[in-house]
């Protein structure tokens, strides 16, 4: 077939056929990897914002504040709660107002959140309620995921979309270790705003989250001037809505809430657990591994799932889940041989399979949604055209509602955590629902599709 030429310097695409080998490598990888690392510096930033608190909320009562430790993990777990809750909404606006708009849309108003927190910490009259909004609207940020990986699963084909997912997911993953990594550090640069301590130090906690504001800006000008929409990719909300009907959605959602939901929860309430159990250690400089280990695997996780298959990968990864959360009890203090060195140690493994599951995940969903889709369609007597395009569709949308269901888990892992060591002293409850949780997940993933090739292949 002859392939139309594609402007790439006008953000309109009027054709896009990535499923075509010839069209794929004369034009359409060039245009899609641009996009792809555009979408990954806007989201890592995003999950800068997101995760904002995680670091924020260890230096609150050094600055003046006075929150209780049940206080503090509830404002590490609320980004979370809003960010899934606004994923619902995201997960459905790629295909009404484009991604490249959307894009710039969603990066740009984070500078709200990172402008209002930097006042507030400075302060410490400043009431326990502004940082309960704060930390709603720091979730506006981790809402992004389900737009930005929507809009990334339209522009590669079937066979490359792991990789394409666990690129731009691992790696704007990988913004919880870059802020939990450089908060620390500009926080003890002389900036405006210092905070001076009971010692007689100064600390600048209001650089945590001002350091974030000059580069949403630069993210945000370079997704209008470089990123794409595609046309014939639009569509309304309604067309969007069947989709929530698919009973697949639901189970693939549940797995995804097992696997990135404790990526992101973990990531919001080790330093804070880590501080509770062994408050001799300074967690602060060793909190931001644990996440960067958890973003690379993702990445690793989509690739190694588009050779060995989603399905698999995700079954082996939850086995392994469980083993290191039930090794997590050996290490908690009471226990026999417990240390800090070895809780940490355990828990990098939670955060490196949790990441790589986050991959596998994706990748199974976005294979096994848009194939089912496809053969429902053609089963209907539309054309082959007419079912992929409702396939790309529909798969974005429920790429991006899974997303929702799945940041559940970066407020129900911090919450638990707080609530379990406010009425036992331990995290050991929550850590035995955790586990629970897993094992049952390895059993749905096996029963249900690692034994219906026919639909994961």
């Amino acid at each position: 077939m002859s392939v139309k030429k594609l402007p790439s310097e006008k953000s309109l695409i009027q054709q896009w056929t990535p499923e075509d080998p010839s069209f794929w490598q004369q034009q359409g990888q060039h245009i899609a990897r641009r996009n792809l690392w555009i979408s990954v510096s806007a989201l890592l930033l995003a999950f800068c914002v997101w995760m904002l608190f995680s670091a924020v909320t260890l230096n609150l009562n050094r600055a003046g504040f006075n929150f209780s430790v049940d206080q503090l993990f509830l404002l590490t777990a609320l980004p979370s709660l809003s960010g899934a809750i606004f994923r619902v909404p995201y997960s459905f606006i790629v295909p009404v107002l484009g991604g490249r708009r959307w894009t710039v849309i969603s990066t740009a108003i984070l500078v709200i959140p990172c402008l209002w927190l930097g006042f507030a910490v400075q302060n410490p009259a400043t009431p326990y309620a502004v940082f309960i909004i704060i930390a709603l609207l720091c979730g506006l940020a981790g809402a992004n995921f389900a737009s930005s990986m929507g809009n990334i699963s339209l522009f590669f084909p079937k066979a490359r979309q792991g990789a394409a997912l666990g690129i731009n997911g691992g790696l704007g993953n990988l913004g919880v270790s870059v802020m939990q990594l450089l908060a620390p550090l500009v926080i003890v640069v002389p900036f405006v705003g210092g905070i001076t301590l009971q010692d007689g130090s100064t600390l600048w906690l209001a650089n945590a989250a001002w350091i974030w504001v000059p580069l949403l800006i630069i993210a945000s000008l370079a997704a209008w001037f470089g990123m794409n929409d595609i046309a014939g990719m639009r569509a309304s909300l309604r067309d969007q809505l069947p989709v929530l009907k698919s009973v697949h959605l639901w189970i693939l959602g549940m797995l995804y809430l097992a696997t990135f939901g404790s990526f992101i929860g973990f990531s919001a309430g080790f330093a804070m657990l880590a501080k509770t159990q062994f408050p001799e250690v300074n967690i602060i400089h060793l909190a931001f591994f644990g996440p960067l280990l958890g973003a690379l695997a993702r990445s690793a996780g989509g690739m190694i799932s588009d050779k060995l298959g989603g399905v698999r990968v995700t079954t082996v990864n939850f086995l392994l889940m469980a083993f290191f959360s039930a090794l997590l009890f050996l290490t908690l203090p009471g226990a026999r041989g417990a240390s800090f060195l070895s809780f940490y140690i355990v828990f990098m493994g939670l955060f490196l399979t949790a990441g790589l599951g986050s991959g596998s995940t994706y990748q199974m969903i976005a294979v096994i949604f848009r194939q089912l889709t496809q053969q429902r369609m053609l089963a209907k007597g539309v054309s082959p055209e007419t079912a992929r395009h409702t396939a790309i569709t529909d798969t974005a949308a429920a790429l991006g509602f899974i997303s929702a269901l799945g940041a559940i888990g970066g407020f129900f892992i911090p919450k638990a955590f707080g609530t379990s060591l406010e009425i036992t002293g331990s995290p050991i409850g929550a850590m035995k629902i955790f586990l629970l949780f897993y094992l049952v997940c390895f059993f749905i993933t096996w029963i249900l599709y690692g034994r219906r090739k026919a639909v994961t292949e």
